[in-house]
């Protein structure tokens, strides 16, 4: 049975790649994608056999993720085949109101997460990337030029085999077999039980926050008019989200029925909690499936140990509530895949890839105390405590600074970097997608983004300093003139979204030193 188009070495000579990503699922199929586009052979390996999709929990993609997205070409192409919730209700008051981001995607779009990873395995895979599915890894070692790790790959049988009598068939169990792969970086994507992580022997700290709670794929016989609903009673809440093609996502929790995951889950448990929380239960019908799991908020104290990085669940975990896990996930992957790629090129040191932990555990951490604290009000139970919080839902209903602030940090677009003392103010900020001078597939900065390069963006006309023409490095666009009222700055855009350095006058010198210090020397050509 073909693995892929990878192998796994059986005979003791490691398999090379520049980069092993393990784990299959948004974030590591990210990475994968962006390394591969950028010239570098990646190995992804995962566990689940190929054509097994994960148990998908994740169903919204905000902002700033279809904003990384649209960067690689596939903002747009997501957008189509999910729901748009142009409002988010919550706690039966609050509606926060995504249409005032200032963003291409002012909505939070309804989308199973099999729909994001099957649009990042087709791009992975047409960067190069190859995948060992079937394939888990059981040991990890690095030393001063790569990592070594060991792989078990579950080889299916071709045709049924084995006996349990006369006339009957049975499937054989799956041989096993052991090899190792070799690469200079590891990226372990896999999971809130990461076996990298595990092999690391990095601790997970943290604790359950809520149990028993039950998803469901379902039809409604009586759709409600907003594509999201989420509302918490005493004892239970519950959600219900349209994916736009005639199914909905529900769930929720009921503080009566707190079962271990091991329990089955079924649909009357389902229409309880939603009619005990919404109000009714929609007339809902034909589950395709119904799982019970729990909750847990813990993240990992280092995202970086020597040549091992970790990202999304294997990093950090935390409730649903907010939807941002995957999100969270993803932004992971995009702050820190120019940064290898860069230390791969030799257009950085390795100590940039410390900057990927500064970055992006408080961002972490921040979404562990949002999405907390958006479960444990949905958790309150005592009368004083339910009327603080319809109180607090009033206020972001009634107080715009504080509802554009709340789902700013929903949905990923308030995010920022810390920035040296005496910086101009814009850096460390995501770069708004500015209107650009027009030249074929350049018309606004995202569009240019897709190289996967730095980005300078310079006033129409301006002058530039000759490092600013090296294609190698970076692509040189022109604001657009009078796309607004206000003064054009000359910005250098990391390939990320965020503003390195900024001016607002002419700066030649300072504009070289921020090329070096930035997009490094110039990549050797092939011969």
């Amino acid at each position: 049975m073909a693995r892929s188009s990878a192998q796994v070495q059986a005979d003791g000579t490691p398999g090379a790649a520049d980069v092993i990503v393990v784990g299959a699922g948004p974030a590591g199929l990210l990475t994968a994608g962006d390394l591969a586009a950028a010239g570098h052979t990646v190995t992804v390996v995962e566990k689940r056999e190929a054509g097994i999709s994960n148990l998908t929990r994740a169903l919204v993609v905000h902002a700033r993720t279809l904003e990384q997205l649209d960067a690689r070409g596939l903002g747009d192409e997501l957008a189509e085949r999910g729901a748009h919730a142009e409002g988010l209700g919550v706690f039966g008051r609050a509606v926060l109101d995504p249409t005032t981001l200032p963003s291409r995607y002012p909505y939070i779009l309804v989308v199973g997460q099999f729909e994001v990873e099957r649009l990042l395995e087709r791009r992975a895979r047409e960067a190069g990337a190859d995948f060992l599915y079937g394939t888990e890894v059981t040991g990890l070692r690095q030393d001063g030029t790569g990592v070594e790790v060991d792989v078990a790959v579950r080889e299916a049988p071709d045709e049924p085999g084995g006996s349990e009598g006369p006339g009957s068939e049975s499937v054989a169990a799956p041989a096993v077999s052991t090899g190792t792969l070799r690469a200079s970086y590891l990226v372990g994507c896999d999971g809130v039980r990461s076996t990298v992580r595990s092999a690391l022997g990095l601790p997970f700290p943290g604790r359950s926050v809520i149990r028993s709670i039950v998803l469901a794929d379902v039809r409604l016989a009586e759709p409600p008019l907003e594509p999201f609903l989420f509302n918490a009673v005493g004892d239970a809440f519950a959600l219900v989200a349209g994916f736009g093609d005639g199914w909905y996502r529900v769930g929720g929790w009921n503080r009566k029925r707190q079962l271990p995951d091991s329990e089955p889950a079924d649909l009357d448990e389902v229409r309880d909690f939603t009619r005990r929380a919404l109000g009714s239960d929609f007339g809902m019908h034909g589950a395709r499936w119904v799982s019970r799991f729990h909750s847990d908020e813990r993240q990992v104290p280092r995202y970086r140990v020597g040549r091992v990085l970790l990202a999304g669940d294997a990093a950090h975990v935390h409730s649903p509530a907010g939807g941002m896990g995957m999100n969270t996930g993803l932004q992971d992957a995009a702050n820190l895949s120019w940064k290898l790629s860069a230390v791969l090129h030799g257009r950085a040191s390795p100590e940039l890839l410390d900057s990927y932990h500064r970055e992006r555990h408080p961002v972490g951490k921040q979404a562990l105390r949002a999405s907390g604290a958006i479960i444990r009000l949905a958790l309150t139970r005592t009368p004083a405590l339910r009327a603080l919080r319809a109180a607090g839902a009033e206020l972001l209903t009634r107080v715009r600074p504080l509802g554009r602030r709340a789902v700013r940090t929903v949905s990923g677009i308030g995010v920022s970097y810390p920035s040296p003392r005496g910086s101009h103010p814009l850096v460390g900020k995501r770069a708004p997608d500015l209107a650009l001078e027009p030249v074929p597939g350049r018309e606004r900065l995202y569009e240019a983004l897709r190289e996967g390069k730095f980005v300078l963006v310079t006033p129409a006309g301006a002058a530039s300093c000759p490092e600013a023409a090296d294609e190698e490095r970076l692509v040189h666009v022109q604001s657009a003139c009078g796309s607004s009222g206000k003064r054009t700055q000359t910005l250098l855009i990391r390939p990320d979204g965020y503003i390195a350095w900024a001016s607002d006058t002419p700066d030649a010198e300072g504009l070289r030193r921020a090329l070096r210090q930035w997009a490094g020397a110039t990549a050797p050509r092939a011969a």
